[in-house]
């Protein structure tokens, strides 16, 4: 199995990490949209300090501009706005792979936010059914992503 650095630097995930971005896809989702409404603003209210606070001396160590610590925050937040957007294109890409019926049902079920329980009395199954529903999802998932990995570098090596 390819190591874990190595996989994200390909762009891939393990299972634990498909069940768990499953499993929080609608809040990305709406935080990626909250987000990107929020840094539409350029921060046109900020003002550098002025007058007598200008001249005095700063602390050490930090930046005292409200301006450059604003960009800064900003820079984190797009760092991290784009880390949720990777992951839900991750699972968005392997949506094709989910052929049956009752996993779509329970996939579709997962991204809307659903809980496990909900999902449950909605189809009129067990929980634990509906985990080894789940657990089949994130297995096809997983596999796709590897048997991907692994045709692209044979197409390379040709």
């Amino acid at each position: 199995m390819l190591n874990i650095f190595l996989m994200w630097g390909l762009g891939l995930m393990n299972k634990k990490e498909i069940g768990n971005t499953l499993r929080d896809y609608k809040w990305m989702i709406n935080e990626i949209k909250r987000q990107r409404e929020f840094l539409k603003d350029a921060g046109t209210n900020l003002v550098a300090q002025s007058g007598i606070e200008s001249a005095m001396p700063k602390a050490q160590g930090g930046t005292s501009d409200p301006v450059a610590r604003e960009v800064v925050r900003r820079d984190k937040k797009y760092t991290w706005i784009n880390r949720l957007e990777r992951k839900v294109t991750y699972i968005q890409e392997r949506i094709p792979a989910i052929s049956n019926e009752r996993e779509l049902v329970v996939l579709e079920c997962l991204l809307d936010g659903m809980s496990m329980r909900a999902i449950s009395n909605h189809m009129g199954l067990s929980e634990r059914h509906i985990f080894r529903i789940r657990d089949a999802i994130v297995s096809q998932m997983a596999d796709m992503s590897y048997l991907s990995h692994i045709m692209t570098e044979e197409k390379r090596c040709v």
